[in-house]
């Protein structure tokens, strides 16, 4: 109820009913989108904890790796190159996400495609993974000449904002300059994938594939699915993502890729501390609105 003042003086009492009242509410929650029609999405290769590194060795750059996470507060976050005690760090002072995966050789002592998530925004439907070579089912598996396993950890989501769900895969292709056509085949078994799929359903790929946009590698995957960097209407940070803790990148090999949704933002994440990194990569992040 509203008060008004009347010409004669009198105060009355202008009641408006509680179907109105209702269906205002309701636009202005229908106005007012935010957070929970978007999915904050991040790809990060950690960078294995190896006492090799000195003053880049795990222990010294794993705080700023969970500020850096923690500034950015990506609802899931893919990794390359983690290790167990690394994830478990990561969640034991990030409480509010969980983290799955197994390692590339089938187990937990080698490095994980290991992926986060917030425990409040998504809820994990359903997840597995495959190796990328000829026996894709079996752990651990190398044909295509190169010298480690490969693969993808998968997921099915759902927000439980708006309970839509979406596909989720995280990669790490071979590295050497000699690799790109064990890329390709890696490649095109993601496509094969993503092919069984339903056919409308969203999907997001993350991943550190050791080539850059010019790659035939890139070029197999960008024809199902759109680079969100170079679609989204604001960018930010450097195009290179490989920097070797220098700050200084001279590689763009970090990607996120996506179908069924709309960028609105993506941004190379440079964050560091009197010249130390969180890792030899920028992590990369963006926005997706649901279409």
């Amino acid at each position: 109820m509203l008060r008004s003042t009347h010409p004669s003086s009198r105060s009355v009492l202008v009641t408006f009913p509680r179907a109105w009242l209702a269906a205002t509410l309701l636009l202005t929650l229908v106005s007012f989108p935010l957070a929970a029609q978007t999915l904050r999405v991040m790809s990060f290769n950690v960078r294995v904890p190896v006492a090799a590194d000195g003053p880049n060795r795990w222990e010294a750059r794993r705080d700023l790796m969970v500020r850096t996470i923690r500034e950015q507060h990506p609802d899931l976050m893919g990794t390359q190159e983690l290790h167990q005690e690394q994830g478990d760090y990561i969640v034991s002072k990030l409480p509010e996400y969980t983290w799955f995966g197994i390692d590339r050789r089938g187990g937990h002592s080698d490095e994980h495609m290991g992926v986060f998530y917030r425990k409040d925004k998504l809820v994990l439907k359903d997840s597995g993974n495959f190796w990328l070579s000829d026996t894709p089912d079996v752990p651990g598996s190398i044909t295509w000449g190169h010298p480690f396993p490969r693969m993808v950890t998968w997921a099915l989501f759902e927000d439980k904002a708006n309970h839509r769900r979406f596909y989720y895969y995280n990669t790490h292709l071979p590295y050497q300059e000699q690799d790109e056509p064990a890329r390709v085949k890696g490649a095109k078994e993601i496509v094969s994938r993503l092919a069984a799929l339903p056919a409308n359903a969203p999907f997001i790929l993350t991943g550190d594939l050791n080539t850059d946009a010019n790659s035939p590698t890139y070029a197999e995957l960008t024809k199902v699915l759109t680079d969100t960097r170079k679609v989204a209407p604001k960018v930010e940070g450097p195009e290179k993502t490989f920097h070797n803790f220098t700050g200084n990148p001279t590689e763009h090999i970090d990607f996120i890729l996506e179908r069924g949704f709309k960028p609105t933002y993506f941004a190379t994440v440079t964050t560091q501390q009197d010249g130390r990194y969180p890792s030899d990569h920028f992590p990369v992040v963006t926005d997706l609105s649901w279409k």
